[in-house]
């Protein structure tokens, strides 16, 4: 579907309008969109100011044209992919971290800030942002406040959302609001901060923040623990959370991804389970590792190493290095969208052994791991997505997974967001009523569905 986006010539912006071929390719999808799905925008505009947000954005409301925010491009379910054409509207010329203000723990970041560079910005200052994703070091702050991002602290820390204090939005009339307050907490009217938190740029486009952060921790030590079998890795990392063992990070590992990641990094990790750990503290730290190794020993602990620094860091590297080494894995194989279901920690060895009995039923590689210590799992089924056969199956079992996540009191998408590829699970994971109502609010923010349509709420 074309548009005609000729009036964005008549807007006075302080960014740039590009029709240009390579500027419409690079932005015709996200990290997760498959070549196939790409849709090129008619135009990409890079806005410069929240004043550009919102001419752009009105301006397009009035002429009946689609606009996608566009961010640093990591998403995985096509959250940025400009599925009905019209406008990608690009936020990241918007890259100032504003102002710190260290006596109250705040920071103000434009959207388009990357992560890194904010803790960068707060390490003058003895602090950091605790929710920041893996994908921290590539993503930008409006990207992760769009799908709610979390990560491998969330378990300690929460997610993104926990730590938003105040959001400048700009809607689809043209408007720009201020929602929330820089206030430790308030009851003033409506939450409308948190309803555009997890929008995915449905509702509004985030172009400034306030965020909360917190000061560095003295000490920090990780490492990673080996277990005889995947049920005693889950069920050791369930014990250890439920018991209140104070962790920054509890990740999991099945033997099938430690087998990836010996191929990709010319390791020799033992291919069984492992739970890689990472605690912080200002003091006690080896008193609360202690703890942990004693939960961990009741459910047959091989071994575990803890270290700290650059050596962490290099026990650490299996567990950063796996989408890379499933992507090299096979090269006839491809890891097909990510799975990313969170389940309540008591379920989740359950829900590790459906991937395996999954994977053994349609005759797939599913290797699995994820953010153990808040029942975040994610997976891949590599297939050859070539062969209709294969894809079909690969299709049927990762979508057997999310059903049954949800089965488990559990839900579809625990950070990646809706996108385009979750929206088929919206009403079985919520029910028809809590969709419609979404409907109702899409409605009510955006009545000419100028903002990212085709996303998150399914069609009628």
């Amino acid at each position: 579907m074309t548009h005609d986006c000729s009036f964005l010539d008549d807007l006075d912006l302080d960014g740039a309008v590009s029709r240009g071929s390579s500027d419409r390719k690079n932005h015709a999808g996200d990290f997760g969109t498959r070549e196939a799905d790409e849709v090129e925008p008619d135009a990409v505009v890079f806005a410069a100011s929240t004043a550009d947000v919102a001419a752009v954005v009105g301006a397009a409301t009035d002429h009946g044209v689609p606009v996608t925010p566009y961010a640093a491009g990591t998403g995985l379910e096509s959250n940025a992919t400009p599925v009905e054409g019209g406008i990608s509207l690009s936020t990241v010329r918007m890259d100032t971290v504003l102002e710190v203000r260290p006596d109250d723990l705040q920071v103000d970041v434009q959207a388009g800030v990357i992560g890194e560079d904010v803790n960068e910005a707060l390490a003058r200052h003895g602090l950091f942002f605790p929710p920041l994703p893996s994908s921290g070091a590539i993503s930008t702050i409006g990207g992760m406040i769009a799908t709610d991002a979390s990560g491998q602290q969330t378990v300690k820390y929460g997610e993104v959302a926990d730590w938003v204090l105040e959001l400048e939005v700009v809607l689809a009339d043209g408007s720009v609001v201020e929602l929330g307050s820089k206030a430790a907490k308030t009851s003033s009217g409506y939450n409308l901060k948190d309803l555009v938190v997890g929008s995915e740029g449905t509702l509004g486009v985030v172009t400034r923040a306030t965020l909360e952060v917190a000061g560095r921790p003295e000490q920090v030590k990780g490492g990673r623990a080996v277990f005889a079998t995947l049920a005693d890795a889950t069920e050791a990392i369930s014990d250890a959370v439920t018991a209140g063992v104070d962790v920054a990070k509890i990740e999991l590992i099945d033997d099938r991804t430690a087998l990836l990641a010996n191929t990709y990094s010319d390791t020799d990790l033992p291919e069984r389970p492992m739970a890689f750990v990472e605690f912080h503290a200002n003091h006690g730290i080896d008193e609360e590792i202690a703890f942990c190794r004693s939960v961990f020993d009741a459910h047959g602990l091989e071994e575990m190493e803890i270290a700290s620094g650059e050596a962490m860091e290099r026990l650490w590297q299996a567990r950063k290095d796996i989408t890379y080494a499933a992507e090299e894995y096979d090269p006839d194989l491809d890891i097909g969208p990510p799975g990313d279901v969170t389940v309540p920690i008591s379920r989740y060895p359950e829900m590790i052994s459906e991937v395996r009995a999954v994977a053994e039923r349609y005759d797939l590689f599913v290797p699995c791991f994820g953010h153990a210590g808040d029942g975040n799992l994610h997976y891949f089924v590599l297939a050859d997505y070539d062969d209709p056969e294969e894809a079909a199956r690969a299709k049927e079992a990762y979508g057997e997974l999310v059903e049954r996540a949800i089965d488990l009191d559990g839900t579809a998408t625990g950070e990646h967001g809706v996108g385009v590829g979750k929206r088929e699970y919206l009403e079985l994971e919520h029910g028809e009523a809590a969709v419609g109502a979404m409907r109702a609010v899409k409605q009510a923010l955006d009545p000419r569905n100028t903002l990212n349509p085709g996303k998150v709420i399914p069609p009628e």
